[in-house]
């Protein structure tokens, strides 16, 4: 099916919003903003192409945006009315792929062609996928939170693979791949986590030690280790998958700091963002020392950080935030770590 791209293209580069970084952190790590040009669209969940651009949705305005960081400027792609587009990701073709969190499909875009292709999920008691990634082949994974399913999708052939969670209405949200190409799953109604071996499809849950703890999304070192935010507790925490052993820190904004949106950078810190406070604060942790870094606010204040995209390019954390802007968060270099 084709939409009609719409006629987007800012003439000019819009400013960045006022940038601010945190009382002790370093002036090359300040963190920039770009305001997003379609205002109450909730931008969200962007990704970094291999040409350096940002693409991301607007769940509540129902289109795929990019941002050309060097130029400041914006394009969309409007989707039909009530996709409620969740989450994307870009191949390696620059082939768009996001979730039709309203609407039960996982959608394929063509932006050189504008050409939107829609995959339904063949179990219609999933109508919402909800964060998708990539495995080494190129196919892709999704969570479905309403539906208590994970999911598998062949990008090639278009068919779709599902398994339910052990737990009714145990949430699953983020989703990332481990080294050995397996998804792990943070079932966020539970204080599970869980991954499905890809032969056998097989789902298997590890209960974390405190029942009141609900992790939300997850990192993933190269380790192998799994790293999630309590998003009810204010911790920060990790799962050996080998031994089943957890360890946890409190995070630095305390029990109600709120932790949602998390990442991995190539030095294996992991960054989450503080979204229990305005303005959500920007959290790193180096597990070799086992100690946190600086704290930086969100110059926009960013109402809640949910997902968010580690571009080893420009070595910065990108995110999208409910007040309507798409970031750009510098990490530090190795030889500045504390």
């Amino acid at each position: 099916m084709r939409y009609a791209i719409a006629a987007a293209l800012l003439a000019a580069a819009p400013a960045l919003l006022p940038a601010q970084s945190g009382p002790q952190a370093p002036s090359s790590l300040t963190i920039n903003e770009w305001q997003v040009p379609w205002e109450r669209t909730r931008p969200r969940d962007p990704y970094v192409d291999s040409q350096g651009k940002v693409w991301f949705v607007g769940q509540q305005g129902h289109y795929v945006g990019r941002l050309d960081p060097l130029t400041g400027e914006f394009r969309k792609w409007d989707l039909e009315p009530g996709a409620g587009p969740h989450n994307l990701i870009v191949d390696r073709q620059g082939i768009v792929w996001y979730s039709g969190n309203r609407t039960g499909y996982i959608g394929r875009l063509d932006p050189a062609s504008g050409d939107i292709r829609r995959f339904q999920i063949p179990d219609t008691t999933i109508r919402d996928p909800h964060t998708m990634v990539f495995d080494r082949s190129g196919n892709i994974w999704f969570t479905a939170q309403g539906g208590n399913a994970i999911g598998h999708f062949n990008v090639t052939t278009g068919a779709i693979r599902t398994v339910f969670a052990s737990t009714p209405r145990s949430r699953p949200y983020g989703i990332m791949m481990d080294p050995q190409d397996r998804p792990w799953i943070v079932l966020f109604g539970t204080n599970r986590i869980a991954t499905v071996d890809p032969a056998s499809f097989q789902l298997r849950e590890y209960e974390l030690p405190r029942p009141s703890a609900r992790p939300r999304r997850i990192a993933i070192t190269s380790d192998g280790a799994i790293w999630y935010g309590d998003y009810a507790g204010g911790m920060l925490g990790r799962l050996d998958p080998r031994t089943g052993a957890v360890e946890e820190w409190p995070l630095p904004g305390g029990p109600t700091s709120r932790p949602y949106a998390i990442m991995q950078d190539d030095q294996d810190r992991v960054w989450v963002f503080e979204t229990g406070a305005q303005p959500n604060q920007l959290v790193g942790f180096d597990y070799r020392t086992r100690t946190f870094l600086p704290s930086r606010p969100i110059p926009s204040g960013g109402g809640t950080v949910r997902h968010v995209y580690f571009d080893p390019s420009s070595r910065a954390i990108w995110f999208g935030a409910d007040v309507g802007t798409i970031g750009r968060a510098p990490v530090p270099p190795p030889a500045t770590v504390p």
